[in-house]
């Protein structure tokens, strides 16, 4: 049986000493680029596979990256999670995913198994009620980056301007006539829900109205929510005669609900959907979107991890990114019929 190949070997075959190898291979310390060069071309030649677990106690460094998200069938986060592994494996790190589902007490349960398994640092998503407290002390004892979230001092995040974006879809849908809208939106305890019901009535008060409180509607993000919600709105003598709603189940119940009282896109309700997922772009009519960059998110959230765990960055982060949003217009808006 072949013997496996060690960092010696890969040392020897760079023609470089042992330490200058384990440098460059773990990015540590000073190295020229051509030693960089010299071993990793000896590691593709050698086909060396470092032992992660030797790596591990001697670095004091697992490699592994924590991200928590709400629903991992939500196609929003597959974008984010997709972009944010590809950066960290440019970086020699793997990512750790799970779901929260939303729960408080599931997101504390695996906080608690990804520092049981040593990960690096920890991205954390929106979860149903968001504590600034939790994520100053977790920051004392592990980078944390919040994604779309609300954070204190000592960490760092990247959040989306939700209200901006949910002002500049209402404006729209008031603009072609529309007074009668209908918000759906997870939950006010969340930043997203709030910054867009804060956007959403910002765009009312600007044209001196008020919206109608039992159109808003934030619950949990699913289909069954929206639908029963959808259809109890649309039974109102004065019903919605627009939607705007969260671009996920939510907007898949709402749209069954619509179809399913008779009602047509555009003539009879507009819609928009907060998120711009394959459902808004396949659906017939195409559903006018409020977009943001996913890709950019999830970059930017694993560039943000990299960075805290830059031994030498003094002091601790306190990065806050912001992304902006855009309206795409497709065919399932117009005027109020």
């Amino acid at each position: 049986m072949k013997d496996r190949i060690t960092i010696r070997d890969v040392a020897k075959k760079a023609g470089v000493s042992l330490g200058t190898a384990s440098r460059a291979l773990n990015r540590t310390g000073r190295v020229s680029d051509a030693a960089i060069a010299a071993v990793n071309q000896a590691v593709r030649d050698l086909n060396y596979k470092p032992d992660v677990v030797a790596r591990s106690l001697r670095t004091r460094s697992s490699g592994v990256i924590g991200l928590l998200v709400s629903d991992l069938a939500n196609p929003l986060y597959a974008r984010i999670i997709t972009a944010a592994e590809t950066a960290l494996q440019a970086e020699g790190y793997s990512l750790l995913v799970a779901s929260t589902r939303n729960e408080r007490k599931r997101e504390a349960s695996l906080i608690d198994i990804f520092r049981g398994r040593r990960v690096d640092a920890l991205i954390l998503g929106p979860c149903e009620r968001e504590s600034v407290e939790l994520i100053e002390k977790l920051a004392k004892e592990v980078p944390v980056v919040a994604l779309d979230r609300d954070f204190g001092t000592g960490s760092a995040g990247i959040v989306v301007d939700h209200a901006a974006g949910a002002f500049q879809a209402a404006q729209y849908l008031l603009n072609l006539g529309h007074t009668r809208i209908a918000l759906l939106t997870p939950g006010t305890e969340l930043r997203t829900g709030k910054e867009r019901i804060a956007g959403f009535r910002r765009a009312f008060e600007a044209r001196g109205i008020e919206p109608d409180p039992a159109l808003i509607r934030a619950e949990h993000s699913a289909m069954q929510f929206a639908f029963s919600e959808a259809m109890s709105l649309l039974s109102y003598a004065e019903r919605p005669t627009a939607f705007l709603c969260l671009g996920t189940r939510i907007l898949s119940g709402a749209l069954q609900a619509i179809r399913h009282g008779g009602y047509s896109l555009p003539q009879d309700v507009s819609v928009i959907s907060i998120g711009d997922t394959d459902l808004s772009q396949l659906f017939s009519p195409t559903i006018t979107s409020l977009s943001w960059d996913l890709e950019v998110m999830g970059t930017c959230a694993a560039q943000l991890a990299l960075k805290s765990l830059d031994r030498e960055a003094q002091p601790p982060l306190n990065d806050r990114i912001v992304i902006k949003t855009q309206l795409i217009l497709r065919e399932s808006c117009a005027p109020p019929g």
